[in-house]
């Protein structure tokens, strides 16, 4: 996986770097806090571990920053400063975690495994869709479009997320009903067309594609 380490003292950060990597983290390191927004714009890391007593930028803004911009990523916070106040603010601002220094190695890594396990369940409850201006909460049941959330019924949101799951798979009319509404509904089947032209207004017309004879298919 790869991490960011922002720290400006390389008697900390050289021995830190080497321990990450033996670890099969794959580490870039930055020395102050300007250098860390221009790396973390770049990179997209799903790890940083940020210094907070950084030069031209603090770790503090730059976590802050980092989130205005909605840049994902599991912030670690490392410093000297052990005070209460310290670690609330840095939570607050979109921190993860924090150790204080000095820290053990082990700790650290055990740390960061956790964070990345923490990740990856993440990414895996949120679903892209819609060549990236839809995306799907599965965990909370939230769906978002141009980063604006979208109010759905019940009933739409359990055919979007059907129609998510499927990986851009192609679902007949009658394999989406038996799944959204189930085996023993007993209207008509045409209500599957009402509810994915429900969806289309709600989203965009084009995110849900329809063939004859295959079925309906949402693009990812």
């Amino acid at each position: 996986m790869r991490l960011l380490l922002v720290e400006d003292d390389p008697r900390i950060a050289e021995p830190t770097v080497l321990a990450l990597r033996e670890a099969g983290f794959e580490t870039v390191w930055r020395k102050n806090g300007l250098e860390g927004l221009e790396e973390a714009r770049a990179g997209r890391y799903p790890l940083l571990i940020l210094d907070v007593m950084l030069p031209g930028l603090s770790g503090f803004e730059l976590a802050r920053r980092l989130r205005e911009e909605n840049l994902e990523g599991s912030i670690l916070f490392l410093t000297a400063r052990d005070g209460l106040s310290d670690r609330v603010h840095g939570l607050d601002i979109g921190g993860d975690a924090y150790l204080t220094k000095p820290f053990e190695l082990p700790e650290l890594l055990a740390t960061l495994r956790a964070l990345a396990r923490r990740s990856q369940n993440a990414r895996q409850s949120r679903i892209g869709f819609g060549a990236g201006r839809g995306v799907m909460d599965t965990t909370n049941r939230r769906v978002f479009w141009d980063e604006a959330e979208v109010t759905l019924t019940a009933r739409e949101y359990a055919l979007l997320e059907t129609l998510a799951l499927g990986s851009e798979r192609w679902y007949t009319r009658d394999e989406l009903l038996e799944r959204v509404w189930g085996p023993d509904f007993a209207g008509e089947a045409r209500i599957v067309d009402v509810y994915i032209s429900y969806l289309r207004r709600k989203l965009a017309a084009e995110v849900i594609s329809s063939s004859r004879g295959r079925g309906y298919r949402l693009e990812i």
